[in-house]
């Protein structure tokens, strides 16, 4: 993530907390939480304002959370209870600890070719078998709008990609429009990828 990506959420995390953290968005988490077992471990990463970290540990779910920025660091752990680990994606060292990884909106502000590095670090990061979502804008730009940077897909784009991946396969995949109020019209690309048991 560049630094004018992690500044605009240092400068904007209370706005942007008060517009993500009381969005319904259970459909998505229990489609992913299903997928899991009863308790599991689960990295949120890049957590924002904490609201989905907060779901899951009312779901008993075991959860670690952490995000780029200080300011929505400090927000989340208010909301959620839990301390928020301050991290980079790039700094993710993790091997073979969560059952599941939870990048919502978040690892889209990766330049593609770092995008390559963070996800290879989420494969280490998760147990033969677990389960990732992510989602990304739906589309075919890459760079800094609005003071954030953005690496979008389409379908096809994504599967391309995920030629880079044999560990992981595509086990969902749908689009959505954006459910925030007044953002019907962007549309976001949902994946849940699961990590392959080693033979």
């Amino acid at each position: 993530m560049n630094q004018s990506t992690l500044d605009y959420y240092n400068h904007n995390a209370t706005a942007f907390t008060e517009g993500t953290v009381n969005v319904e968005f259970t459909g998505t988490q229990d489609r992913f939480l299903t997928l899991l077992p009863p308790g599991a471990h689960i990295l949120d990463f890049g957590c924002g304002s904490g609201r989905d970290t907060k779901y899951f540990k009312s779901k008993c779910f075991s959860v670690d959370a952490t995000d780029g920025s200080e300011e929505l660091c400090r927000i989340a752990s208010e909301i959620t209870g839990i301390s928020v680990r301050q991290m980079l994606f790039s700094e993710l060292d993790a091997v073979d600890v969560y059952d599941g990884i939870w990048a919502c909106s978040s690892i889209l502000h990766c330049p593609k070719e770092d995008l390559r590095d963070v996800i290879r670090k989420m494969i280490r990061a998760v147990k033969d078998g677990g389960a990732i979502y992510t989602s990304f804008k739906y589309g075919d730009f890459e760079g800094e709008r609005n003071g954030r940077y953005y690496t979008n897909f389409t379908t096809e784009s994504f599967h391309e990609f995920m030629r880079e991946f044999p560990e992981l396969s595509v086990e969902q995949e749908w689009v959505s429009a954006d459910v925030r109020p007044g953002r019907g019209d962007e549309r976001w690309l949902n994946l849940i990828l699961r990590k392959k048991a080693t033979t």
